[in-house]
């Protein structure tokens, strides 16, 4: 479930409570996601250099090839 942080705020009694049932909220600001509320005992396990190196290569394949390279989007500041 996404929620925006200023309904965050407003009901974050009840979110807490969610998420110690269980449930998995993603709270964003300007719709990209800011946290990731967890219970406490719960620790995320930190991917490996192999992991990483999988999500990279496929977002690779995602990107189309001929659109800007990621060297020119950081240049012109996106």
């Amino acid at each position: 479930m996404e929620r925006r942080t200023s309904e965050a705020k407003a009901h974050s009694s009840a979110l807490l409570g969610r998420v110690m049932n269980g449930e998995t909220i993603t709270i964003t600001k300007r719709r990209i996601p800011a946290a990731l509320p967890v219970p406490v005992g719960v620790v995320a396990r930190k991917p490996s250099h192999r992991e990483i190196v999988e999500g990279m290569r496929a977002l690779r394949k995602r990107v189309k090839s001929g659109k800007m390279s990621v060297r020119k989007m950081i240049r012109s500041g996106r």
